[in-house]
């Protein structure tokens, strides 16, 4: 029986209480609402014959934040059980959950040995992670040639394979894939993101049948799925964490077939190698120079003056790489303040910078503005294109751009600020919510009630307030001992008692 979120809670109830189940597969937050669901089902009572507990992508699971949500699944679960953790990648968390929650557990470690073709020095050295028919690659070219090189990867390998393209972010998934669809007549391009809700459904499904094609892809395909014949996964930018880079190659070269996976790293990304074999173990090899596709930026240009929709796209696509880039793991070698903006911006294609925070007081002298009135460019979209005619109408009125009444109500009093102090100022926010929480909660178990009295206060319960202060500061200043501190604050309490 398959338990997901996105379905009705009411139909699994009903399909449980119907057929009952040998073997449930769940998702973390809806095990947890069943198992804790009283009256309409009694699912605890059903798991204390459970045999065998598989936690799959253990460290993901706990990344997510579901480290709670297991305790409380684990709680209504017999002791005495088999439990299994997988997962290509182990980390302190579920170091911690083995302790915690596996009584004699074994590590059971799946490495490749070290390729023959390594000296001996290298062959002393710790397995690798990756398996022996997937080979790692690494190119090293400068931002502005980027797109270019990986364009020029594609039609050297040719149209007849089949390739999993992994990008940052969302807006970048649906930048690249409108433009390669422009660019490459004869290979199929598949675009697939967290966002695309059902929709991606339908487009796994599709790229699993198709005999070959490109998936423009985040780490959302990373994990947990199996794609037959892979034969190229490319990364265009290194993955936020370091675990990501082993579970991203390991769409390729599956259950004994051969495959190939290729890291496109910056000159000042290039450390990256070496870190990458230090922390995951993984080998890569150099590759020599990707050919370059001499007019893609360019033809990525005149897209963009052809349909607006595009250009929304590349200015979306290049904001949000640059907020993932800033927040990335291994911000020690993947440096913000190391990249030269103005080159990026160029190697995206862009016709213009967008305005953001993170540009201020940076040097984009590498970027050359296409001169052109970009209020000119329309959409190709008549609908789309209508609609902004209308607004560009009253704004050579009012000078004003009209915005709608929603946006303008929620925008009147918002100061643009950077992606990662509006996300640190939600995770203060929602940190100060639970702990009111966790307070109120252990009142309520205490059974303490909050009373709102008031109470007229003289000037003489004040004076005998300052100076219990008093004697306090001087305690903690250690002016007094304790013992002074305990027979002064006594004899100012008889003091009180007898008046």
């Amino acid at each position: 029986m398959l338990l997901v979120g996105g379905n009705s809670v009411a139909s699994d109830i009903e399909k449980f209480k119907r057929e009952g189940a040998n073997i449930i597969i769940a998702t973390p937050g809806r095990l947890e609402d069943l198992l804790t669901r009283k009256g309409d089902i009694n699912l605890p009572a059903a798991v204390k014959s459970l045999e065998l507990l598989v936690l799959d992508e253990a460290d993901h699971l706990l990344n997510l934040g579901f480290e709670k949500t297991i305790t409380t699944i684990l709680q209504y679960l017999p002791r005495q059980r088999r439990t299994g953790l997988f997962s290509a990648t182990q980390t302190k968390e579920v170091e911690q959950l083995v302790r915690a929650g596996l009584r004699n557990p074994v590590l059971v470690a799946v490495h490749e040995k070290a390729s023959k073709k390594c000296s001996t020095k290298d062959s002393n050295e710790l397995d690798v992670s990756t398996p022996a028919t997937l080979t790692n690659y690494y190119t090293v070219c400068e931002p502005e040639e980027k797109l270019s090189r990986m364009v020029g990867f594609l039609k050297t390998q040719g149209s007849h394979q089949k390739y999993m393209l992994f990008v940052s972010t969302c807006a970048c998934v649906d930048y690249f894939a409108t433009i390669l669809k422009m660019l490459f007549r004869d290979l199929k391009i598949f675009a697939l993101h967290g966002k695309m809700k059902e929709k991606r459904y339908k487009v796994f499904d599709s790229f699993r049948k198709a005999a070959s094609g490109v998936l423009i892809c985040t780490d959302l395909m990373a994990r947990g799925v199996d794609i037959a014949e892979v034969h190229w996964v490319i990364q265009y930018d290194p993955p936020s964490s370091a675990a990501s880079f082993v579970h991203r190659c390991g769409r390729t070269a599956r259950i004994g077939n051969e495959g190939s996976a290729l890291v496109i790293l910056l000159p000042t990304e290039d450390a990256y190698v070496d870190f990458i074999y230090r922390n995951q173990k993984v080998r890569l090899s150099e590759m020599v120079a990707t050919p370059l596709e001499p007019e893609t930026v360019s033809r990525v240009k005149s897209f963009q003056l052809e349909d607006r929709a595009v250009l929304d796209k590349a200015l979306r696509a290049f904001v949000s790489h640059i907020q993932a880039y800033a927040k990335h793991e291994c911000n020690v070698i993947l440096r913000l303040k190391d990249l030269n903006f103005g080159k990026l911006a160029t190697g995206f294609g862009l016709l213009k910078l967008p305005r953001m925070p993170e540009l201020k007081g940076k040097d984009v002298s590498d970027f050359e503005e296409t001169k052109i009135d970009f209020n000119s460019i329309p959409y190709k979209d008549l609908q789309r294109e209508k609609i902004r005619q209308e607004k560009l109408k009253k704004y050579q009125e009012t000078g004003v751009w009209p915005k709608s009444q929603q946006n303008s109500k929620r925008n009147v009093s918002k100061q643009t600020e950077s992606w990662s102090i509006s996300k640190q100022k939600k995770l203060d926010k929602k940190t100060k919510r639970e702990k009111r929480k966790i307070k109120k909660e252990q009142q309520n178990a205490a059974g303490i009630k909050k009373t709102k009295r008031k109470r007229n206060f003289s000037q003489e319960d004040i004076d005998e307030l300052a100076k219990d202060i008093a004697l306090i500061k001087k305690l903690k200043k250690k002016k007094i001992t304790q013992e002074e501190f305990d027979e002064k604050f006594d004899a100012l309490s008889n003091d009180e008692n007898s008046d």
